[in-house]
């Protein structure tokens, strides 16, 4: 008989995930399975599970590296920029270590540049990502999915069928369901569980290289919330803040802490980690996969599109759903898409939504918590 843990264990478990997966790695690459690194969510992971591949999210949440970097970089790029780079570069990075390839994307200029260094060291496959969201951009897009497809054919002299990535499809989207279905319980009010803790799983789940295992033990988590809810297991009624803006994770969650230790919960995340990567599914049944992979990953709406309907269209979704009182939109330094963006997302917030809109600029270091404090407990006390 299976132990049902207690939801604090089962948090911390997610949270561990990272830790425990760099021996799972080494396991991986004992046994011969290839290891494809990426960065970011506009990776068509479908391609490499259909492989057979394990697929990795590299690091790049950290300042323990950024020193180094800014050997080969200047001091005033966007830290996440030189996180995955001085991870890179050092070797301090056990996944960068085991990946076979790293995939890179031309979302914005300083990850472009970074990956022509980059390449200097390791394998890198640069995937052309269009900035826009037309039917020309959704051509050009199919074909580098496709230009994926080869290259890993070529590389590990394998083939990857139609009916392997429609398989690797329909594995992602059980877990895209799973994931959306357990951030939704946030739709609760009071809610039932902590920010904190949802985020826990949402970034833990996907250091799990075994995709198909991930959908059950989600799903059993979300039923375990809703039955203790339902026992009248829930946080007190505060304010319900909406996160939006650069990928969190890692140093960056000292915004998340600093939302939730000054009275307020932090329901949904419409970030990379959040919203953003799950919320819409490939159309499995399309007679065209590559068309069907192109289109569901072009049309993430990320602050590099322009114009960028697709992350309003979100972000008011979530607002309305989860009855947002105040969003808290959180932007790296040199980030300049989403620094530039921010305007357009505080119009949006402030005058079609009618509700409040802070804007945080950090970095990955820990010297402005004092201030992140002050900044966001003000903004929670105004709600």
């Amino acid at each position: 008989m299976e132990i049902i843990k207690d939801l604090p264990e089962v948090f911390e478990e997610f949270a561990e995930q990272r830790k425990k997966s760099f021996l799972a790695m080494k396991e991986l690459k004992d046994k011969g399975v290839p290891v494809v690194g990426a960065y970011c969510t506009y990776f068509p992971q479908e391609i490499a599970m259909a492989m057979g591949a394990a697929t990795v999210g590299l690091c790049s949440t950290s300042d323990e590296t950024i020193v180094e970097a800014e050997k080969d970089l200047p001091k005033n790029l966007c830290p996440l920029i030189k996180s995955s780079y001085g991870f890179a570069k050092t070797d301090k990075c056990p996944f960068f270590y085991f990946s076979d390839v790293v995939v890179g994307e031309t979302t914005c200029d300083g990850k472009k540049k970074m990956y022509e260094y980059m390449m200097e060291f390791k394998d890198v496959f640069l995937m052309e990502l269009p900035n826009t969201q037309g039917e020309e951009a959704l051509k050009l897009w199919k074909s580098e999915i496709i230009r994926f497809k080869e290259y890993l054919e070529k590389k590990f002299g394998v083939t990857i069928t139609e009916e392997d990535i429609r398989g690797a499809v329909k594995t992602n989207n059980e877990v895209r369901r799973s994931l959306k279905r357990l951030y939704e319980v946030m739709k609760h009010d009071p809610v039932p569980i902590k920010g904190q803790d949802l985020f826990k799983v949402l970034y833990g789940s996907t250091f799990k290289f075994d995709r198909k295992a991930i959908p059950a033990e989600v799903n059993a988590l979300a039923d375990k919330i809703e039955k203790e809810y339902a026992e009248g297991k829930m946080l007190e009624k505060m304010p319900r803040i909406l996160v939006s803006g650069c990928p969190v994770g890692g140093a960056t969650e000292k915004v998340i802490r600093a939302i939730e230790d000054n009275g307020a919960v932090v329901v949904t995340y419409e970030n990379c980690n959040g919203a953003k990567s799950i919320d819409k599914l490939v159309d499995g049944q399309s007679p065209d996969i590559y068309d069907a992979l192109a289109r569901r990953y072009l049309d993430i709406g990320c602050s590099v599109m322009t114009p960028n309907p697709n992350r309003l269209e979100l972000l008011g979704r979530l607002i309305d759903e989860y009855q947002i009182d105040g969003v808290v939109e959180m932007t790296l330094q040199a980030c300049h898409t989403y620094n530039v963006e921010a305007m357009s997302i505080r119009r949006f917030v402030n005058e079609k939504k009618g509700i409040p809109y802070i804007n945080v600029e950090t970095d990955y270091s820990q010297a402005d918590i004092g201030q992140l404090n002050t900044r966001i407990a003000a903004f929670i006390e105004m709600l």
